[in-house]
This record gives structure tokens, C-alpha cells and sequence, in this order.
């Protein structure tokens, strides 16, 4: 089953474009990868009251969209069930605040082509509006351009929801979907975004080159280039940061599209030392800075082993000094 590319004012609804005169084949502007909270027991089953209240934060403070099961989100720990459970909260926590029409992106990790079409139709299912996909690396010596093209048409042919393409060469043994891949990829009916993780921002301006933004389009892989990326035709970023700053990366993103480029400009070197914190911290300190800045149990911090706990003292003071530089700004939003 294919799905048409329709522009997102009519597939997607963030509350923001319905009026735009650009149409985008994704939503614009500022996605989080939620972070996925677990009980300090023995099976480190979800936490769901943490969860909620993440959830509830996340929603209630004007991001464009979530991305559940990112990498943030531990994609690669959590089980189908799981995954579609938390779909539905998040889904059930943005209509409870009236934000029922939130874009949500379910990420995925699969080896197989069937194995990740299955997960699209789970998503949709679920209450996702569309599904981010690595490129599958486990036989990656036999991955060439072709055989990684093949993937995301077949996949992009067999789901019901909108595809966006995951580049994150780290987590895929170095697999790269360059510019010619996303060139031919880019024409599909059902594959609408690029995630670029990979910080290839040339690969933004040649997304740009090719395709209208109702056709296909790039986003940032972290905050700390978004300004960069819309200057050339990005339309947004999937950032980690928003976990704990949402309304700071909303603010940038509002400040460069009211054409308030310096103060824009001004706003994304601040917010770089803060996603280094995030980034050199990994997923264990970024759980363990978030939670401990939100409130949220410590218990719940510890990521799924065998992924190790944040436990070095001076790793932790150096965290909470290296992202605390927004909670100004943070709060006076």
C-alpha cells in the first residue's frame, strides 16, 4: 500500500501552518526525540508515570512534533508492544491538552525490510503519523547504494504512513545515505523527510536544489545547526535538547522565520554549548541532567542495560554546568 505525499497541512496538523503559503511535506519546525523512562527493578519495565509527566511537559510547551522510540528514546531496547504504548500515551496526553492533531513519528529499528513495514502498520495503528527508519546494518558489508536504495522504496511502498529517512552513520556501522541516494529517494510518493544526524548541511542545500518543500525535505540531526540549515531550505530539527528546553528551541526556530536573524543567530550559540552537553553526555547523562532538572525520579534515569549508568560525580557536575546556561531564557518563555 502506498500513501500519496500530501503536503502537511492536510496529512499533518501542528496548530502553526494550516494558513502558511509554503506547503511542506513534513512539519516544520521543532521535534523531540523523547526520552523513555525506566523502573530501577529487575526487567526495568517503562515508568509510566514519569513517562506521562514527560509527555505532559513536552506537549504543553509548543513543540511542532515528537518522535517516540529515537534514538534518545532507546529505540533499539524497547519491544513493538512497547513502542506502540507509547504512541498511544503520547497520543492520548496531546488530546487530553488539546493538542490532539500533534505530529508523531514512531522510530524504528529493524533488520529486515518486512520486519519494518510490519512496524509502519503497528505505527499507523498506534496513532503515529509517521515512521523514521535507520537503514538496517546488520549484514552492513552487503549494504551498497543500490541495496539501501531498494530498502527505503520497498519500505516507502508498503507503508501506510509517510516515511522519513534516519542518516545516522554512527548507530549503522558507517552506512551513509549520501546526496544521490536521497536524490532518488527524495521522488518517492511516501518518503518525505530526511533526518540528518550525519551534520551534513551540504546535503541541505542540495535537498533544496531538487525538490519543492510539499515534495521532500531536510532537518537538522541536533540544534546546534538549525539557523544554518534554514538558511540554505531546511525546515526544522529533531533535537534532544527539547527535552529540557522546548521553549527555547521553539523561540529560535519563531525568531528566524519572523526574520529576526541576529537574535536568532545569537539564541543558536547559546543553545550549542548546551546541545555539547547532550551531545558529549550521551543518552545516559542526558536522562540523568533531565531528570534531575525536572524533578523527575533518579531512579527512573538509568538507561536499559547494558548501556552504562551516569554515575561519575565530575561527569555530572560537568553536565549540569554545560546545559544550565538556557535556564534563563528557558523560563523567562
Amino acid at each position: 500500500m502506498t500513501s500519496s505525499k500530501m503536503p502537511s497541512n492536510e496529512t499533518f496538523s501542528n496548530g502553526t501552518n494550516s494558513t502558511a503559503s509554503i506547503q511542506y511535506a513534513f512539519p516544520p519546525g521543532i521535534h523531540v526525540p523523547s526520552l523513555t523512562f525506566f523502573k530501577n527493578d529487575d526487567q526495568q519495565e517503562i515508568d509510566w508515570e514519569t513517562q506521562e509527566k514527560h509527555f505532559d511537559f513536552l506537549v504543553s510547551n509548543g513543540l511542532h512534533g515528537i518522535v517516540i522510540a529515537g534514538t534518545n528514546g532507546e529505540a533499539a531496547t524497547l519491544t513493538s508492544d512497547e513502542k506502540m504504548r507509547l504512541v498511544q500515551k503520547a497520543r492520548n496526553t496531546a488530546q487530553r491538552l488539546g493538542r490532539g492533531d500533534l505530529p508523531i513519528t514512531l522510530g524504528g529499528v529493524a533488520g529486515c525490510t518486512q520486519d519494518a513495514i510490519q512496524q509502519t502498520v503497528e505505527a499507523r495503528d498506534a496513532g503515529a503519523n509517521a515512521y523514521l527508519a535507520l537503514v538496517p546494518s546488520y549484514f552492513h558489508f552487503a549494504m551498497d547504494q543500490a541495496a539501501i536504495i531498494a530498502f527505503f522504496q520497498e519500505l516507502a511502498d508498503g507503508s501506510p504512513i509517510p516515511i522519513v529517512i534516519y542518516n545516522f552513520p554512527g548507530v549503522v556501522a558507517g552506512l551513509d545515505v549520501n546526496s544521490e541516494m536521497l536524490e532518488v529517494l527524495g521522488k518517492h510518493p511516501n518518503i518525505v523527510a530526511v533526518k540528518l544526524t550525519c551534520g551534513g548541511i551540504a546535503k541541505v542545500s542540495r535537498i533544496s536544489a531538487a525538490f519543492k518543500k510539499s515534495e521532500f525535505v531536510a532537518l537538522a540531526g541536533q540544534s546546534d545547526w538549525l539557523i544554518p540549515a534554514l538558511s540554505v531550505g531546511g525546515v526544522g530539527t529533531i533535537t534532544g535538547v527539547a527535552n529540557l528546553y522546548p521553549k527555547t528551541c521553539v523561540e529560535m526556530y519563531n525568531l528566524y522565520q519572523a526574520g529576526k536573524l541576529a537574535e536568532a543567530s545569537a539564541l543558536q550559540i547559546k543553545l550549542s554549548v548546551t546541545e555539547w552537553g547532550f551531545g558529549k553526555g550521551g543518552i545516559n547523562g542526558t536522562k540523568w541532567v533531565v531528570a534531575k532538572k525536572r524533578g523527575y525520579p533518579e531512579t527512573s534515569a538509568d538507561c536499559r542495560r547494558p548501556y552504562p549508568r551516569y554515575t561519575d560525580t565530575e561527569k555530572r557536575k560537568w553536565i549540569v554546568n554545560q546545559v544550565s546556561g538556557l535556564d534563563e531564557i528557558e523560563a523567562s518563555l
